[in-house]
Parts: C-alpha cells; structure tokens; sequence
C-alpha cells in the first residue's frame, strides 16, 4: 500500500506543479502546453488507482511475479500500435503539405499553414513513427539475442508512455508556434529536459538487459541498437544546449551561435540521419532479414566491420550541410571526404543484408515481406551512395537549398526507414499476438507496390524539380544580369509538386492497407486466400533462459537470426559465424 501511496503522490505532485506552470506562464503556448502535461500526470493518476488490487495489497501481495518463462511483450505490443498510429498521422501531414505548395490556397489558418505544419510532419515521421519502431523492435530483439527478460520492467513501461508524452508536447507545442527553429530539433528547452529523461530511462533498459543476458555473446543488431542509444543521448543534450528565458516560458536561447552554432547544428542533424535513422533501422534488417528470410546472416565478420566503420566514420560528416557558408573552408572539405569514405561501409552494409537472401531468392517471388526488405535495402544502397555524391561541393553548388535534396531524403525515409519498418512490423504482429499469421499476405502485397510507385513518383518529381530549379536559379543572361526570377522558377515546378503529391497519396493508401490488416491481425481475424508464404516460427521456443536450463547448454548458443538449429531438445543452436 505504501508503494500504491508513494506512485499517487508523485502524480498529484506532478499535476499541481503543471497546474502552478500553467497559471504562471508568461505566454498562452506554455499555458497550453502545462495543462497538456497536467491531463497526462491525472491519466497516470486514474491508472495507478484503478489497475491497484487492493484486496491483494491487504494480503501483502503488490502484484503477482512475472513468469520468468515469458517475454515481456506488452511494451513491445504498445509500440507496434503507437508506429502504427503515428506513422499513418505523418504520412497525412506530409500528403497535406505536399497539397500546400502545390495549391497554396491550403494555408488557409495559422495554425494549419505549411510553415508549422512541415515540422510536425518530420517529427512525426522521423520520431513518432521511427522512434516508437526503434523503441519497440529494439526490445524485441534485445530480448531475444540476450534469452532474457526485459531489465527494469516498469522503468520500460515508463520509457514508452514517456516517449508518447514527449510526441504530443512537440507535436501541439509546433502548431502553436512553439520552435527552437532547427532542423529536427524544433521543441523547446522543457520538452527537450523531459525527452532525456526518458531516452537514459532508454539506455537503461536496453543496457540492463545486456547486463543480464544469459548468453556470452552479444548479436550485432544489439550493438547497432546501442550505438543509436548513446550517440543520439549525446547529439541530442550537447544541441540542445539553451537558457530558458523563463522557467514558466516557452522561450529559450540556444548556447551556441553564429557559424558556431550551424556547426553544432549540423553536426547534430546529419548524425540524427545517421544514428537514428541508419544505425537503428540497420539493427532492424540484421535481426529481421535473416529470420524472415530463414538463413544466417551472409558475413557476421562484415557486419562488424560495417558497424565500427560507420561509427567513426559519420561522426564527421555533417560539416558538408554547411558549403559555401561562413564554415572555415577546410571544415567543410572534412565533412566531404568523410561524406565519400561513408559510400564503402554503407555498401558493405547493403550487400550483406542482400547476400544474405543466397539460396532463398526464390522468397522475393512469394513472400512480399521478403520483398519489403530487398526493396529497403535497394533504397538504402541508393540513398548512401547519392549523399556522398551530394556532399561534393560542385555538385552541392547545384543541389543545395533545391527539391533535389527532398527527393533524396526522401527517397531514404520513405524507401529505406518506412520499408524495413513496414516489414518488421508485419513479421513481429503476428507473434507478439500468438496469430497464426496476418489477416492477409495478398494485402502486404498491396501495399508493398503501392508505396513502392507512391516512392517512384515523390522521388522522381522532386529529382527532376530540384534541377530545374538549381539550373534555373544560376542562369546568367549577356548583361550579367539572373535571368529567371524566383516566381517563374516556382511556376515552372508546380506540375513536380502535383506529382509528388499523388506520390505522398499512394503512399498513404499502402499505410491505410497495413494498418487495416495490423488492426485485423490483432482481433484474430483471417483473410480467406491462397497462403503465399510464411516463415517458421515455434513459440515453445520463443522463451528466456531459465533456471538450471541455463546451465544445461553449451557456452555459446545464441540466437543468430535465420541460423539453422541444431539437434537441441529445447533451444536451436545456431552457428555464430556462418561461412562467408
């Protein structure tokens, strides 16, 4: 009982303390967003009180002791339903934004123009739905690799409802015109304060399951996932950096100015693409191409050496966001060499998540999750080798500050991050639910060619945009004088922005299809259709390591992905290092 007390007065401490905010706020946005965190701390209240077995409680039981024979999943499932949601919510921001510089009569309020509305759609795409799959995958596979059950479960549970409360404060805070004004690191000092918390309440849970794992060796997603962890803890409080300028205001200044601070600014935002965007999802497809595709990893030697040389080598990168600026010359010459030596390990990458369909190539004709993969792994070969080709300052004269830029980005996010997550998700909610398999596989289908030409047609119209205007915003005449101006440069991409439109709706159409067999997944519905392919799974051995059975086994089984078991009664023994 005293712990049910001590949990309720932490929440009415936190909803007087928002309600106090609040009422001394010196601008109505932090009022707002005070009365936002006070709602959250009264649901957390609602919740402790009612879940509370009180008649347990008297009997000097707090709770019944998790089954040390299970995972614990309910995080994981919360996730899957939380990527979900959000994803479809960016994927309709985007598809609205698109409408607005196609059709500007759409910034028809303040709060609904394109200038607010376009932070939401990153932050959205980029840290509510990419964010929520990293969260939730990375406890998934932690757990697996490691035959352990989640370290700190409350604090896991703490980290996920955190995570959400982080997302409606960014995401309300940008509608009401509350911005630090940086790319993908638009909330303010408060909401900043809050998602560190939550993100070393992250590193402790993942860590602490590593800590505790019962077997010896650590599988490489594992070490990607946790090179994503530290590095994003570090870009993320050393850019953040700022003096509020109230402590009852939204408004702070940032530590680091002028040149100083596009550094530390690009410095954190090429390594967000980097670590969170690549390292995280890349400890995706090492978990998940191998065990959807039932073969082991090609080369766990090159996975290695594809981990360190991406570590150390994109660290230094993010200086070629900045040529032809302020940026002393030669800092941006680094950030190019550096840009250019990140073409090798990022290839190394592709071909080893490529390679490691040897022997089952005929799955890319049955299996559309299979399919999902390989066409997030041609995207990512794409995308790696176009940015170091952008970083090139000739070719960066031309493309910098156009829509070729948002054709690339683009063509990364939506083919290599939406891709590998979309697959993922398909593999993990039939097992995270004990389904049989998916409402329907002929639907995965759907929608792997829907966002597949939805991609083909964004990144292409924006490709094509991007040069037009970086040929046309350079065009001298005989007097020496610009011959377009920028109004005719914008009339003459205007059908461009149609087309990435009807991009963003096929892509939002295949989101729409996935999550209506996700939802038709999880209530245990089945599309009746010819089965066009699924992959093994035993849930009786889907289990942690307890007991003396951990004892009972060699010293160095561990599940590798896709590894072929051994004669073991209970647990498969795959091989660590599969020939190459």
């Amino acid at each position: 009982m005293d712990t049910v007390l001590a949990r309720a007065g932490v929440w009415l401490a936190a909803i007087l303390i928002a309600i106090v905010a609040s009422a001394m706020a010196i601008d109505q946005p932090f009022a707002i967003q005070m009365i936002i965190v006070a709602l959250a701390a009264f649901a957390g209240l609602c919740v402790t009180l009612s879940r509370t077995d009180y008649d347990a409680v008297a009997r000097g039981i707090l709770r019944a002791p998790a089954d040390p024979g299970q995972y614990d999943d309910d995080p994981i499932r919360w996730g899957m339903i939380a990527t979900v949601f959000w994803g479809m919510a960016g994927f309709l921001a985007g598809l609205y934004i698109a409408l607005e510089l196609a059709f500007p009569v759409l910034n028809f309020s303040e709060y609904v123009n394109f200038g607010r509305l376009r932070p939401l759609h990153t932050s959205a795409v980029i840290f509510a739905f990419g964010g929520n799959a990293l969260i939730a995958t990375s406890f998934y596979v932690v757990q697996r690799t490691c035959r352990a059950r989640l370290a700190f479960p409350g604090l896991a549970r703490f980290v996920f409802w955190g995570y959400q409360l982080f997302i409606v404060l960014a995401a309300s805070g940008y509608l009401l015109g509350i911005t630090q004004g940086k790319e993908y690191a638009e909330p303010e000092w408060y909401t900043d304060w809050w998602l560190t918390i939550v993100w070393l309440s992250y590193a402790a849970v993942f860590v602490g399951t590593i800590v505790r794992r019962t077997e010896p060796h650590i599988y490489v997603a594992n070490w990607f996932y946790l090179g994503f962890i530290l590095t994003v803890a570090m870009l993320h409080v050393v850019n953040n950096l700022d003096v509020p300028v109230s402590f009852v205001g939204s408004r702070s200044f940032p530590l680091f100015g002028g040149v100083q601070g596009a550094l530390v600014q690009w410095w954190y935002g090429h390594n967000a693409v980097g670590f969170f965007l690549t390292a995280g999802f890349l400890a995706m497809m090492y978990y998940f191409v191998p065990k959807q595709a039932e073969r082991p990893i090609y080369s766990y030697r090159l996975s290695i050496i594809h981990f360190w040389a991406l570590i150390f080598l994109y660290i230094w990168a993010g200086p070629h966001h900045l040529h032809y600026t302020a940026l002393p010359d030669w800092a941006q010459t680094l950030g190019m060499v550096f840009s250019l030596m990140l073409w090798m390990p990022s290839w190394g990458g592709m071909i080893n998540g490529l390679m490691t369909l040897n022997g089952a190539w005929d799955k890319v004709r049955t299996d559309p999750i299979i399919r999902m993969m390989v066409m997030a792994l041609a995207f990512y070969g794409m995308a790696t080798f176009e940015g170091p080709m952008m970083s090139i300052k000739s070719v960066n004269s031309l493309s910098h500050y156009t829509d070729w830029t948002i054709g690339h980005v683009h063509s990364g996010a939506l083919g290599w991050n939406g891709m590998i997550t979309f697959a993922a998700i398909y593999y993990l909610v039939p097992r995270l639910w004990q389904r049989e398999r998916l409402y329907s596989l002929r639907w995965v289908n759907w929608h792997f060619w829907l966002a597949t030409v939805g991609i083909v047609f964004y990144a292409s119209s924006m490709w094509v945009a991007g040069i037009t205007q970086g040929l046309m915003w350079r065009e001298y005449g005989a007097d020496g004088y610009l011959v377009n101006t920028f109004a005719e440069t914008v009339a003459a991409v205007h059908p461009m922005f149609v087309l990435r439109a009807v991009g963003g709706l096929l892509y939002l159409t295949g989101g729409a299809i996935m999550a209506a067999n996700v939802w038709l997944t999880i209530v245990g519905r089945l599309r009746d259709e010819v089965p066009m392919h699924q992959a093994a799974y035993d849930p009786e051995k889907d289990r942690p390591l307890t007991g003396g059975l951990a004892r009972q086994l060699p010293a160095r089984v561990t599940e590798q992905p896709g590894a072929e078991p051994a004669p073991q009664p209970i647990l498969p023994a795959p091989e660590l290092e599969p020939a190459e």
